[in-house]
């Protein structure tokens, strides 16, 4: 396994625990205001799929000997992408953003920065990242398992988050991004 892969990993690892710190901090500003969880008992196989993940693209790049592919570049830069929608994506939620669903009662649902263009950007973030990590270092099982149980993951969180939405939120006619 090559310096560049653990250099790459490590940071990737170390976002996602800044942001597991950071989901903690704004679940407890949240369920202050009243917040509630939603979709308790799928949330920790979806922490499953992602330790899963880490641990599978290690195992695939170490016993399968995988090396780095001449177009590396191509999903490194869709990672980079990825990161950045998720930045924008967390930026723009700002306290309202978790890892888990938190249903805020009397919220106006957020319709500001990438969430005027996509519906869930930060579950198209995730995608992106499941799919361009492993092809990076040539880890293509990885990329095809985990990009496919996302999407099976993704068939019961999101009508699980929407429901959560439509629970929430109060309708305005301007649907304005929500002060809390």
């Amino acid at each position: 396994m090559s310096v560049l892969f653990w250099i790459v990993l490590t940071a990737v690892v170390l976002q996602r625990l800044l942001e597991l710190v950071l989901s903690k901090r704004n679940e407890a500003w949240l369920r202050l205001r009243g917040a509630y969880e939603v979709g308790r008992k799928h949330y920790k196989y979806l922490v499953a799929l992602h330790i899963l993940f880490f641990a599978t693209l290690i195992a695939e790049i170490f016993f399968c000997r995988r090396n780095i592919p001449r177009w590396w570049w191509m999903p490194f830069s869709l990672l980079l992408l990825a990161q950045g929608l998720r930045f924008w994506s967390i930026g723009t939620l700002g306290r309202r953003w978790t890892t888990r669903i938190m249903a805020l009662p009397g919220a106006s649902e957020v319709t500001t920065g990438p969430y005027r263009y996509l519906r869930h950007p930060n579950y198209t973030a995730v995608a992106l990242e499941l799919l361009s990590l492993p092809l990076i270092f040539g880890a293509y099982y990885t990329a095809l398992v985990f990009s496919v149980l996302n999407a099976a993951m993704m068939r019961i969180r999101i009508p699980a988050e929407e429901r959560a939405l439509s629970q929430q939120t109060v309708e305005s006619p301007r649907r304005e991004n929500d002060a809390v």
